[in-house]
């Protein structure tokens, strides 16, 4: 492995946390005897470019510092290649991170992570989603949190995490169940109305929501929680259930597993890994091992 490795740097991260983070984390790497160079994009689309680069270049590794979306990103670059990535999460979700036992918002300790892991050659594999040529680590959303997501993108007013409160509360007095066509691994479609349905590679999304608590990163399979029929009274008890993950035992929700999902409805977008895919209907296919991560000692195998 070259000893040259990339810093794939979003400055705006978490309130301004990316930039800060890159030095302690670069300092980390260079005093293990790596030499790093960053590259920070003009935009999302030039970032991925550089980042593309970098890779086909033959850099030693990638890391993603930022949340979520600049891993996401990165995932762009790096699946299904034999570059492996590093994740120093300094964002506000941080889920990917979260989900695979990294260190969260302290940029020193996860750059000695990566350094000790690359001195190691020390990673995991990694099952991603992918709904046509776009990578995804954690959870394609659609329903509620969705349109939630899509107000939350249209206010202007106020900024942060309490736009999306608001948006949440607007969707709410607004809620009405979705009709969905879901259909798991080419078998029959069934229709459902439910209030939302989540495909889960990861285990979370939203910084913390446990949505698809019991899924398994490493088992080739989707979780799929589908949130049923609910009244509004229903969806303010379950919803807050969330972070705890045991809305998955309320008689209102059940949980799939697969490894290909499609579903349609009308007038909903997908979201995955925070960031807006499209409008449905959407597949998702699950990829068993298709990314490299670099990880702690520990961390269970391959």
């Amino acid at each position: 492995m070259t000893s040259e490795i990339t810093l794939f740097v979003n400055p705006t991260a978490g309130r301004g946390r990316g930039a800060h983070a890159a030095q302690p984390a670069a300092s980390a790497l260079r005093a293990a005897g790596f030499s790093v160079r960053s590259v920070i994009g003009e935009d999302s689309a030039d970032a991925l470019r550089r980042a593309r680069d970098a890779v086909e270049g033959g850099t030693g590794a990638l890391i993603a510092v930022g949340g979520d979306g600049m891993t996401s990103l990165a995932l762009q670059a790096v699946a299904q290649t034999d570059t492996p990535l590093g994740v120093i999460a300094v964002g506000t979700g941080n889920d990917f991170a979260r989900a695979l036992g990294l260190p969260v918002r302290d940029p020193a300790g996860a750059g000695a992570v990566v350094a000790d892991a690359l001195d190691a050659g020390r990673t995991r594999a990694v099952d991603l989603g992918r709904v046509g040529k776009t990578w995804f680590g954690t959870v394609l959303a659609s329903g509620f949190d969705s349109r939630v997501n899509d107000r939350g993108n249209r206010m202007r007013w106020p900024t942060g995490r309490f736009k999306y409160d608001l948006a949440m509360i607007a969707e709410l007095a607004a809620f009405k169940t979705v009709p969905y066509r879901i259909t798991l691994d080419d078998g029959e479609v069934h229709e459902v109305d439910a209030t939302l349905i989540a495909v889960g590679n990861g285990s979370s999304y939203g910084g913390g929501m446990k949505i698809c608590a019991r899924a398994d990163m490493s088992d080739g399979l989707f979780d799929v929680t589908v949130v049923g029929d609910c009244s509004r009274t229903t969806l303010l008890k379950v919803f807050p259930r969330v972070y705890k993950g045991t809305h998955l035992d309320h008689p209102k929700v059940t949980v799939h597993r697969a490894r290909k999902v499609e579903l349609a409805a009308s007038g909903v977008t997908g979201y995955a890994d925070g960031e807006q895919l499209g409008a449905l209907p959407l597949t998702a296919e699950c990829v068993a091992g298709a990314v490299r991560i670099l990880v702690p000692e520990g961390s269970p195998g391959p």
